[in-house]
């Protein structure tokens, strides 16, 4: 007899794909699109929903659909499969992602009561990797832990903030007469697709899986039926939870006359609407945004490495958990400016790789679409990435600047269609032939 999950189970399950999407990026960006924005903020929050949402959620489905990304990379070839997945477990993972998650809730949080340094952070980052590696050292419980306990404490604090920022704006939205109001909709659709949250997916998809897995699902219609469920309900939380945000940067522009970033403008607004509670319940929110993001991060590293490395998953939980810890001691501002470049040069091709598998059954040879038009978004997003480093713009030739959305680092975008597209036609006429051969 075939197990099934009860609603709760995935309730839960929806719960935990939500919570390790929301780390404190997530919750401090649309604050500020929506400042910046004005009056326009809801054409943004679309643009902004379908690279931000919409992305994560294939992603994660189609990964339900082939198990992980050893599967869905390999008709690349198993070396280049194997390569792009090492690259992209290792950046949204202890190299850049696991360590900001730390400097990011201990400067967010106890960095207003403790001042910053080295030793408070010092301090706070081995507290918290103890954490991250005590839950993260058992991944059949992750349901449990993460969808039955940290979950519902995060989307609880999550749901207080939204509901403050409809029936409580600290002000008013005011029109912004800038590059945002002039593109709104490209500037949310653009900070979406920054958000790198797709990338992220790519390794959250082994772990969703493996948790439906340890609830003894054996079959692979019922595991799609339920990771589609659950994806569902994550989807809609983020929405939700998205939405109330853009609307609090957007009110808070008569509350606030600049703004550097949307961690200012979330600070401000819970001190304004909590009084002297408002840093404590933020320092509570980022920490378990952030804390449920490494975990999920960690066990996914640890998952995928474990299969290629003579080195058991709980080893490689506390060699990745001590790294990151090491890492995360560099400070916020050396992460981001190392991360931003090596993200920028892989999330093409990954998004690439993701869109087209679901296309993979209507080919000749998937293959002959798919490694080309990935390597033609790697070459581009590679340029995009050198233009990135100061000095090095020389590299580049000067034809790249005058491709289509190249001064917004989506200069891969075209090029990519336009080999996509041709592949495609040579590949249905080539199947054609075959058919009127036979």
């Amino acid at each position: 007899m075939t197990n099934k999950l009860s609603s709760r189970d995935i309730l839960a399950l929806g719960f935990m794909i939500f919570s390790l999407f929301v780390g404190a990026g997530n919750i401090i960006f649309p604050p500020i699109i929506g400042f910046q924005t004005g009056e326009s903020v809801w054409l943004a929050a679309i643009g902004f929903l379908i690279t931000g949402v919409g992305l994560p959620i294939i992603t994660i489905i189609s990964l339900a659909r082939v198990g992980d990304l050893k599967n869905l990379s390999s008709p690349i070839g198993k070396f280049c499969g194997f390569l792009l997945a090492t690259i992209c477990y290792l950046s949204v993972g202890p190299l850049f992602a696991i360590p900001r998650t730390a400097t990011v809730s201990f400067e967010l949080g106890l960095a207003s009561i403790t001042k910053e340094g080295k030793l408070p952070l010092l301090i706070y980052s081995i507290v918290y990797f103890s954490l991250v590696i005590y839950i993260s050292l058992y991944p059949k419980k992750l349901l449990d832990n993460v969808g039955y306990i940290l979950a519902p404490i995060k989307i609880i604090a999550l749901a207080i903030l939204a509901i403050s920022a409809v029936f409580y704006p600290a002000g008013e939205s005011v029109k912004v007469i800038n590059y945002y109001s002039e593109n709104p909709f490209a500037s949310g659709f653009l900070n979406g697709y920054l958000t790198m949250d797709a990338l992220a997916a790519m390794m959250f998809g082994s772990i969703i899986v493996n948790a439906v897995r340890s609830r003894g699902i054996e079959s692979d219609k019922l595991l799609n039926k339920y990771i589609l469920k659950a994806t569902s309900i994550a989807g809609f939380c983020l929405v939700l939870m998205y939405l109330s945000l853009f609307k609090l940067g957007s009110d808070s522009g008569t509350f606030l006359s600049s703004a550097e970033n949307g961690a200012v403008i979330l600070r401000s607004y819970v001190q304004y609407t909590f009084g002297v509670y408002g840093s404590i319940f933020l320092a509570i929110l980022i920490f378990i945004a952030c804390l449920v993001t490494a975990i999920g991060l960690t066990c996914a590293c640890a998952e995928f490495f474990n299969s290629y490395l003579p080195l058991s998953y709980s080893i490689l939980v506390i060699v990745f958990g001590i790294f990151s810890m090491i890492i995360s001691n560099l400070g916020l501002n050396y992460l981001i400016q190392f991360s931003i470049p090596v993200l920028t040069a892989i999330y093409p091709p990954c998004i690439v790789l993701v869109l087209l598998s679901f296309t993979k059954n209507y080919w000749n040879n998937f293959s002959f679409i798919l490694t080309p038009t990935i390597i033609t978004s790697l070459i581009f997003s590679l340029l995009d990435s050198v233009k990135s480093f100061d000095g090095f713009s020389f590299f580049i030739p000067s034809w790249f600047y005058e491709i289509p959305l190249s001064n917004h680092q989506l200069a891969w975008l075209l090029p990519s269609f336009l080999i996509m597209s041709v592949l495609m036609i040579i590949d249905k006429l080539i199947k054609r032939k075959i058919n009127i051969s036979i």
